[in-house]
């Protein structure tokens, strides 16, 4: 299997989590979005150009990053599971957990990342609705974690989708002021399938930050 991803990216984070957890091998490929002829190369492969993407096959690609999870969940039943298998409510409970930390946290949190490093253009006015997005789930992971270690009890795809954007929140939107998510996030970080993932990126990320300077 190939996956296609970038290593900034939260959606392919939430992947290779995924990956990681479950032990499945799979081949990197690694996409190049910030030139001309690596995203030509990549709409090539796939025309709407997101990434992560999946390819169990040269005749075959699964999109979307919940929805191969979710693939995963079909095709290899004896790993650890991402979502419950009994299905129902608990089932339900993690997809819906999912679907909330995508749209309402790593959304919001994407946007005050590009505005910060000046890949999208300055604008307060979505600043400001990002940021109110964003406490809004805050309120609600927090409340969440109370008591429990994980977003739905045991660690599941709901943890795969919020872990990665609260690395990039700290920088945009700190969650200081809340206490279940930062004991969530410590022991999410420590976690060995998100550790290998951060490996990749964190240098990337810092270089990144750090600018032209950097390189001097």
């Amino acid at each position: 299997m190939k996956l296609y991803y970038h290593p900034l990216s939260t959606y392919a984070q939430k992947t290779m989590i995924a990956f990681n957890e479950k032990e499945i091998s799979y081949e990197p490929m690694l996409v190049d979005l910030a030139t001309p002829e690596g995203r030509a190369a990549y709409t090539a492969v796939y025309p709407l150009c997101k990434v992560p993407m999946l390819k169990p096959s040269e005749d075959w690609m699964v999109p979307e990053s919940t929805i191969i999870i979710e693939y995963l969940e079909d095709k290899f039943p004896e790993t650890p599971p991402l979502i419950p298998r009994e299905g129902g409510d608990a089932a339900r409970q993690v997809r819906f957990v999912d679907r909330m930390s995508d749209l309402y946290l790593n959304n919001p949190v994407r946007e005050l990342v590009l505005q910060k490093v000046g890949f999208a253009p300055a604008n307060e006015e979505v600043a400001a609705a990002a940021r109110d997005t964003i406490r809004i789930s805050y309120d609600y992971l927090d409340k969440r974690l109370a008591e429990q270690d994980w977003l739905c009890g045991e660690f599941s795809m709901a943890d795969c989708s919020a872990i990665p954007p609260l690395f990039y929140a700290q920088t945009v939107a700190p969650f200081t002021d809340r206490p279940n998510i930062r004991r969530y996030w410590e022991q999410a970080r420590r976690r060995p399938s998100y550790a290998r993932v951060m490996q990749e990126f964190v240098p990337i990320w810092e270089g990144l930050l750090a600018g032209p300077a950097a390189a001097e």
